[in-house]
């Protein structure tokens, strides 16, 4: 039997990227000999539709990839570029929904303000230079000076935020979040793309090698070892997430032991609410954990849509995952009891 793979394989990032998407695009667009420009969102104000360091990419002939807001200043930017009033190569500022009356024109709610940056002809070198790098999962600092049109690639440190200045914009791309997932079953086949498509860079720890010979989720890195090293090793910080899926004590217990001692902003385990309420008692008892730590925990993982399939418990799981990162409290009531098959659900 195959060997898995060890720790130091290359990580390949997941082109679901949203900003692997849009650099795709234009370099595509590029070799096909069209005129693209670069556009990202550099601050809002409100109820804008679009976070800051969103990108879009601009084709001369109209076609988009991404979005800076819903739509209708999509359709005022695709106006712009046909008519020529994006042209040259020197990037410029455009701001939208100033006075209400704009805000009303373009769709922005509750007064929302967009100020962009456009980069009507970014170099095609280094487009290149950031997609290799957010393709081998590090983590970059992109700054251009509108000034002189200068950009410049640079190495990021986790936890780094977006900076404008109104003549310079820093934006981070990249793996801004991160997700260990202990067990390589039926759920993390499915929790891994979609986790990427939220840019988490994934590891998968499995030491049982009937599940760690067959996991082969492009992007998703199976390190090796026990669990509680797995944690150890990736050094959790607040934009971490950790979810334990074997459903196996041995295991998970191993991995929640060091993860709740952790700063991960998220520890889920998955089971019914009887088997959650037996961990818990069984990790205050006999592991040196306190009660605030082990009331850390999510289980039964997940939000409550009455998952049943590995992919619904993936979609729950990831929707917790996301409330607990925006700052959104989701009640216990309406959390989750399902395990996976023949574990039960609610009782």
């Amino acid at each position: 039997m195959n060997s898995p793979p060890q720790g130091g394989q290359k990580k390949v990032w997941s082109m679901d990227s949203q900003d692997l998407q849009v650099l795709a695009a234009l370099r595509r667009w590029r070799e096909e000999g069209h005129r693209a420009a670069l556009v990202t969102v550099a601050q809002t104000w409100g109820s804008a539709p679009r976070p800051a360091g969103a990108w879009m990419a601009l084709r001369d002939d109209g076609r988009v990839q991404g979005s800076v807001s819903g739509g209708c200043i999509e359709d005022d930017m695709i106006a712009r570029m046909l008519d020529g009033r994006i042209a040259g190569s020197q990037p410029f500022v455009l701001r939208y929904g100033v006075t209400r009356e704009e805000a009303n024109r373009f769709g922005l709610p509750c007064g929302g303000t967009l100020e962009l940056v456009v980069e009507p002809a970014p170099d095609a070198a280094q487009l290149a230079e950031l997609a290799a790098r957010i393709e081998a999962g590090q983590l970059v600092r992109r700054e251009i000076e509108l000034d002189s049109g200068a950009v410049r690639i640079l190495d990021a440190c986790r936890g780094e935020a977006l900076q404008w200045d109104g003549t310079r914009l820093g934006t981070i791309h990249g793996p801004h979040w991160r997700l260990l997932i202990i067990g390589a079953g039926q759920i993390a086949r499915y929790l891994a793309p979609m986790a990427q498509a939220l840019d988490y860079a994934v590891s998968v720890c499995d030491p049982r090698e009937e599940y760690s010979v067959e996991w082969d989720v492009p992007g998703a890195l199976l390190v090796a070892g026990m669990p509680d090293d797995a944690v150890l090793a990736m050094g959790p910080d607040p934009h971490t997430a950790i979810v334990a899926l074997t459903h196996d004590p041995k295991l998970d217990d191993m991995a929640l032991l060091e993860a709740l001692k952790s700063p991960a902003f998220y520890v889920g385990a998955l089971g019914s609410r009887v088997n959650n309420a037996a961990r818990k008692e069984r990790l205050l008892k006999y592991f040196d954990l306190s009660e605030g730590e082990v009331g850390r925990l999510h289980g039964p993982i997940g939000i409550h849509i009455g998952s049943r399939t590995p992919p619904e418990i993936a979609v729950s799981i990831l929707a917790e995952m996301t409330a607990v990162k925006n700052g959104v409290v989701v009640p216990r009531a309406e959390s989750s009891a399902v395990a996976s098959a023949g574990c039960g659900v609610r009782p």
